[in-house]
């Protein structure tokens, strides 16, 4: 099911996320849906503060595949990029953002297992972009500039 997401302004997006404690079937359709709203709305990453629900899940969908990060952990970060960032919560803008060029995390998986992984470039933006999201943290709080997009 495609779910709405909720725009910049909404109080949701500003929470720190509460941790995954179920791996059930409630998740595993909260994790369908959202990756079914993520392609509908042609992003990189979602959020499961962006359709409404606080908790520390998010999916990413770039060129190395599509991945679910439940209640994920950096261990660390390297490097610097600076580059372009939009997102699906703030319509009609997009901002240029320092971030890591590559990351570790580790995660769980929607059936709890642990796992880990290393993240690149656009990757590993991603990866930051929504894993901030889980802390209330939106990319134009670290924007160097903040423009209109061109969608």
């Amino acid at each position: 099911m495609i779910r709405n997401i909720v725009q910049v302004g909404d109080p949701v997006l500003r929470e720190k996320c509460k941790p995954v404690e179920r791996f059930d079937g409630a998740l595993c359709a909260l994790l369908d849906d959202m990756k079914e709203t993520l392609k509908d709305a042609k992003g990189a990453g979602l959020a499961a503060p962006q359709i409404g629900i606080p908790i520390r899940a998010v999916a990413v969908d770039v060129d190395e595949g599509y991945f679910e990060f439940i209640n994920p952990v950096f261990v660390w970060q390297k490097g610097e990029q600076v580059g372009a960032e939009g997102c699906l919560s703030i319509v009609g803008k997009a901002g240029t953002v320092r971030r890591p060029n590559k990351v570790k995390i580790v995660y769980q998986d929607r059936k709890g297992d642990r796992y880990s992984i290393v993240a690149r470039d656009f990757f590993a933006r991603a990866v930051c972009h929504e894993l901030d999201h889980l802390e209330g943290i939106l990319y134009t709080d670290k924007a160097e500039h903040i423009r209109d997009s061109e969608d």
